[in-house]
């Protein structure tokens, strides 16, 4: 089947089970789609072992010919990012600048060296002979929050104000950070030259400064573009180039894709929108991008949940899926809590800030797509038979599903409490 017909497929699969949802449910809407996608791979696996209808293999091919990694990490996410940078309002990130900063780069990189040798340590102690570099990568992988999860579930949950944005400045701009550290302990475990101090600054420089850089560059010459016409649709047809040609020219420059269409999202969505559309175009352009969102949003965590078809499960796979989920949450805490014994000395902050950023820091697609981009092959666990791709990706799988279910559905009562503390200190 043409991929094309299978996208078209999920995205009507994943809009029924919107709609039942909207009918019959409560959940947040992506939740459902998670949860449906999962239920129904458990549907063909458990048919399949019964003996009802062998579907298993061919719904796992035609998963792995639609490329999850590229699909997003070269398709979609641009515009999610580009739709999320629109809602941010650039006086709040200002007054949270220092705070987005350090837990983008301080509490990613602390989280990642925790997973990593905790994890290491576990499976020497329960006979998995990981190699410490793979339990790097994973911590690396993990470690940054994702941004498409976050806005799609926590930030419409309307959290107090500084919360709020601290939650999506840092899963909007720790992917530049985040890739730079992944990619370091992906050429040290794949490539053949070994990494220095002056390459890994050499690759922060070009990828997250020079995506910024290229992001600014790109907001400006769209923004005149934007204020020089007044036609609604010719409007909204430029800033749907911005994520389409932008990314993929951000791409060929060798710079960050996503932290541009971030920093583009926010010039437009600030000052452009301001100076540029007129009201009748502030409301098309948020009709508009709030719908793209919520379709590619709908047909990414359909496939987020049908990648499980895709696995082959090990009694190992099952251990340190059970071990990840606590690990990263662990990892997440103490992280954000170093960050804070320093914020707490210039400012006060809710009671409940530094729970609801651990438990609101969830984590989807980008890395289970990092997940994807491990070689199979790379290392087999001697006398196990078993691919460590296979193990980093069953980890990444558990805690992403736990991270958009559980987490994702019962964060609203942790921001419900504290929007309570912040009235009553008023």
């Amino acid at each position: 089947m043409p991929i094309y017909n299978t996208l078209c497929y999920f995205a009507l699969a994943a809009i029924l089970i919107a709609f039942v949802n909207h009918k019959i449910g409560k959940m947040q809407t992506t939740i459902a789609i998670t949860a449906g996608s999962i239920l129904l791979s458990l549907i063909i696996v458990i048919a399949g072992q019964s003996g009802w209808f062998h579907l298993e293999d061919v719904a796992a091919q035609v998963i792995t010919d639609i490329d999850f990694e590229s699909f997003l990490l070269k398709g979609i996410l641009g515009f999610l990012l580009f739709a999320g940078g629109l809602g941010i309002e650039l006086s709040h990130m200002r007054d949270q600048k220092w705070e987005i900063t350090v837990l983008a780069l301080l509490a990613t990189l602390l989280s990642t060296f925790f997973i990593g040798i905790v994890l290491y340590f576990g499976c020497q102690t329960i006979g998995i002979p990981l190699n410490f570099i793979y339990c790097l990568i994973f911590g690396a992988l993990i470690s940054p929050t994702d941004p498409i999860a976050v806005l799609a579930i926590v930030k419409k949950m309307n959290a107090p104000q500084r919360i709020s944005t601290q939650i999506e400045g840092e899963s909007l701009f720790n992917d530049g950070f985040g890739l730079v550290i992944f990619v370091t302990l992906f050429t040290i475990a794949f490539g053949s030259e070994v990494p220095t101090v002056s390459s890994v600054a050499a690759l922060f420089a070009q990828e997250a400064l020079g995506g910024i850089a290229y992001g600014f560059v790109l907001g400006l010459i769209f923004h005149y573009l934007i204020s020089a016409t007044n036609d609604h649709s010719m409007e909204l047809l430029l800033t749907f180039c911005i994520p389409t040609a932008g990314y993929v020219i951000a791409d060929q420059l060798h710079v960050s894709g996503p932290l541009a269409m971030v920093v583009v999202g926010i010039i437009i969505g600030n000052w452009t929108r301001e100076t540029g559309f007129s009201k009748e175009s502030q409301d098309h352009l948020d009709h508009f991008w709030e719908l793209v969102d919520e379709f590619l949003n709908g047909v990414l965590f359909l496939l987020i949940g049908l990648t499980m078809l895709t696995f082959s499960f090990h009694g190992e796979d099952w251990i340190l899926m059970a071990f990840a989920i606590p690990l990263v949450l662990i990892a997440r805490y103490l992280s954000v809590r170093f960050c804070y014994l320093g914020f707490n000395r210039f400012r006060t902050y809710n009671p409940l800030s530094v729970k609801i950023l651990t438990w609101g820091g969830l984590r989807g697609g980008l890395a289970l797509a990092m997940a994807m981009a491990v070689p199979a092959g790379g290392m087999v666990l001697p006398d196990k038979g078993i691919d460590v791709r296979e193990l980093i990706l069953v980890m990444t799988y558990s805690v992403v599903v736990f991270s958009i279910l559980v987490q994702g559905s019962t964060i609203t009562g942790m921001i419900e409490r504290a929007k309570g503390l912040e009235k009553s200190s008023e």
